[in-house]
């Protein structure tokens, strides 16, 4: 298990990200870190308009298992032990199955967490809507892991199709996607984020009086095509 101490969370950077979206963040963090989009994961759980989510990834890998009936005590344990605010990133890549559903989702709110991400599919997303809790994942598929797969791993790295994820970097999620900020890194991209998003806004208020397109972007840092 790789330990970390929550209490080093920039929750004031994490407060700063939060007043942007995915694409301003893939932005400013592309060139100054690893490339940090998880590629295929979308929302399945509530969102609210406008909404993102953004906070320190607690972290949960499965491994394959035979057992019928495994115990889910290092899931659960993790679900127990987050942080308010906290996201729970699952890799279930590993088989086939959903260790992801309704009594999961119903925890993980319970206990603050602020979303669940999962390298894998999900199931009972009636259920979890109806908890307006959100929920990101690969898939949805109604087969369970039992006999397939069983979390084995708690806090520890995880590689999501090339992107290297450790406890307390933090996730950043909205309904365009996923994007993992390494936890050294929060404060440069939130200020660059600022600065990019402070941009933005002087170019819509530019367009929306009418200016031309072509004569306000782009304006000298980093934005969308």
């Amino acid at each position: 298990m790789a330990a970390y101490d929550y209490n080093q969370t920039d929750w004031a950077a994490i407060k700063r990200l939060s007043k942007w979206y995915s694409g301003d963040i893939h932005d400013v963090l592309d060139g100054r870190g690893p490339y940090g989009y998880l590629k295929g994961i979308s929302q399945f759980g509530v969102l609210h308009p406008g909404q993102v989510i953004c906070g320190p990834v607690s972290t949960v890998r499965y491994e394959p298992s035979t057992r019928i009936g495994q115990p889910q005590d290092i899931y659960h344990g993790a679900i127990d032990a987050v942080v308010k605010g906290g996201i729970l990133l699952v890799d279930s890549s590993c088989a086939e199955g959903s260790g992801t559903g309704e009594l999961m989702s119903s925890g993980a709110k319970t206990k603050g967490a602020a979303a669940t991400v999962v390298n894998g599919t999900v199931r009972d997303l009636a259920e979890v809507r109806k908890l307006d809790y959100p929920l990101f994942a690969k898939g949805m598929s109604p087969v369970g892991v039992s006999g397939r797969m069983e979390p084995a791993h708690y806090q520890v790295e995880l590689d999501i199709d090339g992107v290297k994820v450790r406890p307390g970097d933090v996730i950043f999620a909205d309904v365009t996607g996923v994007v993992v900020i390494p936890a050294d890194l929060v404060s440069v991209i939130a200020d660059a984020a600022d600065a990019n998003g402070e941009a933005e806004i002087r170019c819509r208020t530019r367009i929306l009086a009418g200016e031309n397109l072509r004569d306000i972007w782009p304006v000298g840092v980093a934005g969308p095509a």
